[in-house]
């Protein structure tokens, strides 16, 4: 039987269902899928990982690490200034549309959980969702490598099961990947906590062009 009560929040921050909005978000893959770009389960893969190894890794997970430690210390000044870090390494509108109501809607279920603290968030322009996510963490006594952990795992699930919606994959392929994926993450978590400030910092060309190029996407299913 699971006794660990920390497992067991962590299982319900990162779950698909958590009412925050994420299904409606493809992060510019319907754009690279409409565009050609991907075409077949190994062009995902490729896709998937070098935006884990480039992007989410140089930039999102250790954010997230600072933010987990800026909450664990209630260094509110440290929350505001990763948050605002996160949000400026956002290269396109879109993507940061997506990180500001994703916070934000994160912010008012806290609230409901009992997280009086994720009030402030609730409208404010640079709420994230890695610090509202940070905040949950922290409270639910979530280790740190835990909870950038899931948070790398949530962010690939709702790729695969966009691109299994998009591209299309069938179900079986997309679980396939997902398998694949998920493997490569207890590494790029352990770099992602070795890295100091001065070497966070990434950007990957074509998940900011797909973006771009999204947000004047005339039929589309996702938000960005």
């Amino acid at each position: 039987m699971v006794t660990d009560l920390s497992l067991i929040r962590l299982l319900q921050l990162v779950s698909p269902g958590l009412p925050i909005g994420m299904y409606s978000y493809s992060q510019g893959l319907e754009r690279a899928v409409d565009d050609g770009w991907l075409t077949s389960t190994e062009q995902v893969a490729d896709w998937l990982h070098g935006l884990l190894q480039n992007g989410l890794t140089q930039v999102d997970a250790p954010i997230l690490a600072r933010l987990y430690d800026a909450w664990h210390a209630n260094d509110l000044a440290g929350v505001e200034l990763w948050s605002k870090t996160l949000m400026a390494c956002r290269e396109t509108a879109e993507l940061r549309a997506e990180d500001r109501q994703t916070g934000q809607a994160l912010a008012r279920l806290l609230v409901n959980l009992e997280l009086p603290e994720a009030e402030t968030w609730q409208k404010r322009p640079d709420a994230t969702l890695a610090a509202l996510f940070a905040l949950a963490a922290t409270r639910w006594q979530i280790s740190k490598t835990d909870a950038v952990t899931g948070y790398l795992w949530g962010w690939l699930e709702n790729q695969v099961l966009c691109a299994v919606k998009l591209v299309p994959l069938g179900q079986v392929a997309g679980q396939k990947l997902l398998k694949s994926l998920a493997g490569e993450l207890p590494a790029l978590v352990d770099q992602a906590l070795q890295l100091t400030d001065a070497e966070i910092g990434g950007s990957c060309f074509g998940w900011t062009l797909a973006s771009s190029r999204h947000e004047m996407q005339y039929s589309r299913l996702f938000r960005s």
